[in-house]
């Protein structure tokens, strides 16, 4: 295994394909991005985002976006589009600070909008799990609004995950920046000031 090139080589292709997709996916939502009335921490600037690759992800290779991103010490606001090497694209606002009870308030306001669309709230302490088990998830669902009410009453951030998986029709086809688009403004309510 350790005289095996091949691998290393498609990774490389696939890193690079990714990174294309990430530009595409930032380009894609700055019009949103432009227009949109935030309800975000003071000194947030709508235009700031980040590129990462990493490699150690539950030992697995990374890339993500973050945009809009605003992080300054216990206060979080992003939009991430994380791509975990093996597992899923995933989705996700990330949310901490001042503005949380107001977060989800307007998820509650939008909870018949959000329901049974394939979001789930991370019950996890750690806001860096990103992995997808049923334990670690509580699902928006039509059927359950008692049990996410329950849940946010403790929770001390939000983050909100839509994941996509690799076997799912817009990757094969390319069009990856039309379902985080999809997703963005799914989730969009719960981040704006009405």
């Amino acid at each position: 295994m350790i005289q095996d090139k091949t691998f290393f080589t498609t990774k490389a292709v696939i890193t690079k394909k990714v990174k294309v997709f990430l530009h595409q996916i930032h380009d894609t939502l700055q019009a949103e991005v432009d227009t949109a009335s935030f309800h975000a921490p003071d000194g947030f600037k709508r235009h700031t985002h980040q590129f990462v690759k990493g490699e150690h992800l539950g030992d697995f290779p990374y890339l993500y976006l973050d945009y809009p991103k605003y992080f300054k010490h216990e206060e979080k606001f992003t939009f991430r589009t994380l791509f975990w090497w093996g597992h899923f694209f995933v989705f996700s606002w990330i949310l901490e600070g001042a503005g949380l009870q107001f977060y989800k308030n307007r998820l509650l306001k939008h909870y018949s909008r959000l329901a049974d669309k394939g979001l789930y709230i991370l019950m996890k302490d750690s806001l860096w799990d990103w992995q997808k088990e049923p334990e670690n998830l509580l699902e928006i669902r039509g059927d359950n609004r008692e049990a996410v009410e329950k849940a946010l009453e403790t929770r001390s951030f939000l983050k909100l995950h839509c994941y996509l998986d690799f076997d799912h029709p817009t990757i094969r086809e390319g069009t990856l920046n039309k379902a985080v688009l999809a997703s963005f403004r799914l989730m969009l309510p719960i981040v704006l000031k009405q």
